[in-house]
């Protein structure tokens, strides 16, 4: 019973998260730790301390391989390319997910990005290399569907 409150906890989460990022063009620190606190107790619940802790740790890992890109890319291209909430959003993610499932998650939000993309420019909208996309909406299309698929195999 657990997990199937949690996984629609999450939606309901991931869906502020899309309207304000979409909104404001941010995802709030507080989202980010509620989206990580509610994966550390369904952990918890579901297995031990250990378990937990562990997935922290995988979350900080994560959250820091994906700073670190974020850095480099300013550092090569002059502007920002990923959000610092994205990153905050990953680190979240990986204690979801896992470092095994991030590679998912990132496979499913650049697709549905790229579909997006897609749907404005056959619409008409003018696409530059300096238009803005809020990609937090996409990573928390990613989260749910990689969460859904580890918890329920579909």
């Amino acid at each position: 019973m657990a997990a199937p409150l949690s996984l629609a906890l999450l939606c309901a989460l991931c869906a502020i998260l899309a309207w304000i990022d979409i909104r404001d063009g941010i995802i709030p620190d507080w989202l980010n730790l509620a989206i990580a606190a509610l994966g550390l107790v369904k952990i918890a619940v579901a297995s031990d301390s250990s378990a937990a802790i562990e997935a922290v740790g995988e979350g900080v890992v994560i959250g820091g391989a994906f700073w670190l890109l974020r850095r480099l890319y300013f550092s090569f291209r002059g502007v920002q390319g990923l959000g610092l909430g994205d990153v905050k959003f990953l680190g979240a993610a990986g204690i979801w997910v896992g470092i095994a499932g991030i590679p998912l998650v990132l496979l499913v939000a650049t697709m549905t990005a790229l579909a997006c993309v897609g749907i404005m420019q056959l619409s008409g909208r003018a696409l530059t290399g300096q238009t803005s996309l809020s990609f937090g909406p996409f990573l928390a299309v990613g989260l749910l569907l990689t969460s859904a698929f580890q918890q329920y195999g579909f």
